[in-house]
């Protein structure tokens, strides 16, 4: 398999982006915005059919389109409006049609020019292909783990984060942005439809697990990796698209860790209670009770006694 130079430029790409996805993921999975992969994705495809249409590399006219849609985004989450779910909603759905309809009309359009992007597919990982994803992977590994303290301070609370002077606006921007650029990153490998989940359902695996940001991190990372790794390689042998069996193998990992945490919890749980600290039993020593005098009045004697 090692031998095929498409097949090393496959595996190179299933680490970055078995890296990539899981760093960000993380966040969004904190601020319970897990599906916001699968928005970016839709987004995504009208950069690819622009791709098609200029005939210039659509990887980077995904990136360009998906930063300016995370932008909106963000703004319309963070305006907090009730009709920013109908607005979003228009924003993926459009997306898609747009990407599918520009597709249709390019000069590059044939059977199978779309689905490789949707699905995933280790044949169409190119040298620059491979030399763009390491760049922007990268960028993406840099900024969530240089950032990892302030990006978990506006995960968990953005009014005390803003209190204590982190930039929250900023820092929300380059989150959405750094989450399409994994986005169009992942595209080739895993495909835009199925990106969302390899965001996720590592960090979640790792999560019945770990009981640190720290630990989830670095195992969801970890896992990640495997498992680009082993989809990749399970594709080649099966000769099936590579972002299916990514996923498959992401959920199963997450089945088998579900399993494992329940009796994990219960032997913690019973560790603690054999050797832990007993709380109801702390005694007060002796000399700490003070007797009234004499001089106490009846009232006053009676409030100390209770």
């Amino acid at each position: 398999m090692l031998s095929y130079d498409f097949m090393q430029r496959a595996l190179l790409a299933a680490v970055l982006v078995g890296i990539t996805a899981p760093a960000v993921g993380i966040y969004l999975v904190q601020r319970r915005q897990a599906l916001m992969g699968d928005g970016m994705g839709h987004v995504a495809m009208t950069g690819v059919g622009l791709g098609f249409i200029f005939q210039t590399s659509p990887v980077w006219m995904a990136v360009l389109v998906c930063v300016l849609g995370a932008v909106t985004m963000e703004l319309v989450r963070s305006r907090g409006n009730q009709r920013g779910d109908i607005a979003l909603a228009m924003l993926f759905y459009g997306g898609m049609a747009c990407g599918k309809l520009l597709v249709s009309m390019s000069a590059q359009a044939g059977a199978g020019s779309l689905e490789s992007y949707l699905w995933g597919s280790i044949l169409t990982v190119a040298p620059a292909d491979l030399a763009t994803i390491a760049v922007l992977g990268a960028v993406v590994i840099a900024v969530t783990v240089g950032l990892r303290r302030q990006l978990f301070a506006i995960c968990q609370d953005e009014d005390f984060a803003r209190v204590t002077g982190v930039p929250v606006r900023t820092l929300n921007l380059l989150l959405a942005v750094m989450a399409a650029v994994t986005v169009t990153v992942a595209m080739r490998v895993v495909g835009l439809l199925l990106v969302s989940a390899l965001m996720v359902v590592p960090v979640v695996a790792a999560q019945q697990l770990t009981r640190s940001f720290a630990a989830t991190q670095a195992a969801s990372i970890a896992l990640g990796v495997v498992v680009a790794l082993a989809g990749v390689t399970g594709s080649y042998q099966l000769d099936v698209p590579s972002g299916p069996a990514i996923v498959l193998l992401a959920i199963a990992v997450f089945a088998v860790f579900s399993l494992l945490a329940a009796p994990l919890a219960r032997r913690r749980h019973r560790g603690t209670g054999e050797h832990g600290p007993k709380v109801c039993d702390v005694e007060l020593p002796e000399q700490a009770v003070s007797e009234p005098s004499d001089t106490t009045t009846p009232g006053r004697r009676a409030g100390l006694a209770q």
